[in-house]
């Protein structure tokens, strides 16, 4: 198995470190990842320059760097190493559940892998006072791809860990709740007026959903699709407005 991992915390960071050793056991690893910190840049890609690919080995690890975002490493990724099975995104510094998968990098690498006929696995794990024990987190990461990895119908999932040993490991659906944006004012040490973007869940998570899944204590697997269609909405709207000619 030819397994493509990224991320979007950039190549040097501990989580795509610790996600390549625990993948090497299921099959060959190369990593491509971004060049700098690129977080939050959900799934946009680079059209108006070109892109460098630079060999950065990590940890004997066949690896390069981008100076792009995570969407752009999976694509140079892939044609620069012909048949990957799957991509592995992560193990990211941070969260992403509930609505932050629309923004997220992390999940965008997953996505590009599946828009591109690949299969797809974006992981992620909380950063509280401090960030994971990703050597205490192995033990999870290598069940989770014991059970995502032979499992070909799982086309893209996301994947959450808890900020504690978990518990167990649970099926879930995505949270949809709606978050307090604020939009918070500063000041740079040279008095330039700066803005910071911050959210914050206004409602409980619903039983059986991942954000739901990691407060109480389990890893959160979340199988997504990449069609976005509202099927209620459409099927409400066709049986009420035809548009036949």
């Amino acid at each position: 198995m030819r397994i493509l991992i990224a991320n979007d915390d950039g190549i040097y960071s501990p989580g795509i470190a610790t996600l390549a050793e625990v993948a090497a056991t299921f099959g060959d690893v190369r990593i491509v990842a971004p060049d700098v910190e690129m977080s939050s840049a959900a799934h946009s890609i680079t059209a108006s320059r070109p892109l460098s690919y630079k060999r950065t080995p990590i940890k004997n690890f066949e690896a390069y760097r981008v100076n792009g975002t995570p969407a752009d490493c999976v694509a140079l990724g892939a044609y620069h190493w012909e048949k990957v099975d799957v991509v592995l995104s992560g193990i990211n510094l941070g969260s992403n559940l509930g609505n932050s998968m629309w923004h997220s990098g992390t999940l965008a690498a997953a996505k590009q892998a599946t828009l591109l006929g690949m299969r797809g696995i974006a992981l992620s794990a909380p950063v509280t006072w401090s960030e994971p024990n990703f050597d205490a987190l192995k033990p999870a990461v290598q069940r989770v791809l014991e059970l995502l990895l032979p499992n070909s119908d799982l086309t893209l999932v996301n994947v959450n860990f808890p900020d504690e040993e978990p518990k167990g490991f649970r099926w879930t659906r995505q949270s949809v709740r709606h978050y307090d944006g604020q939009v918070v004012p500063g000041e740079d040490p040279m008095g330039r007026q700066h803005f910071w973007f911050t959210s914050m869940p206004i409602e409980a998570a619903e039983a059986g959903t991942d954000r739901w899944a990691v407060e109480q204590g389990y890893v959160s697997m979340t199988p997504l699709r990449l069609d976005l269609t509202n099927e209620a909405e459409l099927s409400t709207v066709q049986s009420k407005y035809s548009l036949l000619e």
